[in-house]
């Protein structure tokens, strides 16, 4: 049985809710990454701040990334998973709320242990399921309202 500890990048590094989105930027280009955890006091995972949302939430609106912070773009609780859950649980969770990147966090501590993105996924699993996959993950519909209050 492949876990999500298997198929995960491991050693996720959160960016601060203090943190400019402009820091955030240039994290995620020396790390080649296209989504960083967002983390609080005691590495409390707030959310996720994505390239795309940096452009939309921010640039695209006018405002300046040098001044704008991690926390302000962090929505709700993001949906995690834990390093020894099965991988067709982390295809559900994926699915069921259209997220494309996925945290995974350790048991009994909670503390973030690395993410699961798309290409994780992609190359672990057969044509057939990967296609079922994209199309789920992908399909023009909003995220349930779980997924944001979850």
């Amino acid at each position: 049985m492949t876990r999500a500890s298997d198929i995960m990048h491991p050693g996720a590094e959160c960016i601060r809710e203090h943190e400019t989105l402009a820091a955030a930027a240039r994290i995620m280009r020396e790390r080649h990454v296209g989504a960083l955890p967002i983390c609080g006091e005691n590495d409390k995972l707030l959310g996720i701040v994505t390239d795309r949302d940096i452009v939309l939430r921010c640039v695209a609106e006018g405002r300046d990334p040098a001044q704008v912070t991690a926390g302000e773009l962090a929505l709700g609780r993001p949906m995690t998973v834990e390093a020894d859950e099965d991988c067709e649980q982390v295809l559900r969770v994926m699915e069921q709320y259209q997220v494309r990147r996925l945290p995974v966090i350790n048991h009994p501590e909670h503390k973030l242990v690395g993410m699961i993105s798309e290409a994780d996924i992609a190359r672990g699993l057969p044509q057939s399921r990967l296609a079922e996959f994209v199309a789920a993950v992908t399909a023009e519909q909003p995220p349930k309202k779980e997924a944001l209050q979850a």
